[in-house]
């Protein structure tokens, strides 16, 4: 379920025997395209809406509405420079930072707070160990705790990068201990935390074994020289010739 409310597709990686994927997957005449982003498109981003939501009045229903541009007072250090650093305005920027410091006075965001987040816009499913390994994935010191700098440089990826920019951060979720590698289990922990996240309002029925069979036939194609991991140059060039594969990257773009 995206964060709009909408059913999504329950297959989420795609099939990877080459049955073409869902309607609305970026496709067009047979071939991928990078996904246009807008302001709409921007806000249905899970981890934008939280930040957004706090800076407007709480009988305003923001689902759909453009990001607020509203004059903010916080401002953070070095805006010019997360601005040459990211892919946002300067008017985006002080309003991502004004609704991170509302929900976040420290300026920091921990675990937990990524975990609530999930779980308001998942509340049918179990969001807690896809919130793990996303927080995980943007606390790149390891540190326990994300700044707003950090927080604003991943979803400027996530949200606006170049294909390999957005497969290289694909990348450092699934490698859950970081190890510069992706194993077959630590891919399957993340799809599985996928799936339980979405709960009953995937489509169609996921059958238990699901999972594991996608995971099965993605791990065959990235491991090309069959050592049991795979390297980020393996998953890159995988992901750049698969079109089902690539298809099934923008799953992202719902659960973030």
């Amino acid at each position: 379920m995206q964060a709009d409310g909408k059913v999504v597709d329950g297959s989420l990686l795609g099939d990877a025997n080459g049955v073409e994927p869902a309607p609305g997957r970026g496709k067009d005449s047979g071939k991928w395209q990078k996904p246009r982003f807008s302001r709409k498109a921007l806000m249905k981003c899970c981890l934008v809406k939280w930040i957004i939501a706090s800076t407007q009045p709480q009988d305003k229903d923001s689902s759909d509405s453009d990001l607020e541009l509203s004059t903010v007072r916080h401002q953070p250090e070095g805006l010019d420079q997360l601005q040459t650093q990211t892919k946002f305005t300067r008017k985006e920027l002080q309003s991502l930072y004004r609704g991170f410091k509302n929900e976040c006075p420290s300026g920091l965001v921990d675990e937990e707070t990524f975990k609530t987040i999930y779980s308001q816009f998942f509340p049918q499913g179990d969001a807690t160990t896809y919130a793990h390994f996303l927080f995980n994935a943007f606390d790149i010191d390891r540190n326990g705790s994300i700044h707003f700098e950090d927080f604003v440089i991943g979803l400027s990826v996530l949200l606006r990068g170049s294909v390999t920019e957005k497969l290289n951060w694909a990348f450092n979720l699934y490698d859950i201990n970081k190890d510069g590698y992706i194993t077959k289990e630590e891919m399957l922990a993340i799809m599985k935390s996928i799936y339980d996240m979405m709960g009953r309002y995937t489509y169609p029925c996921v059958r238990d074994e699901a999972p594991s069979e996608h995971v099965d036939k993605f791990f065959q194609k990235m491991d090309k020289n069959r050592d049991g991991v795979v390297t980020i140059e393996e998953f890159i060039e995988t992901c750049q010739k698969d079109e089902n594969i690539m298809n099934s990257m923008q799953l992202f773009e719902n659960v973030i």
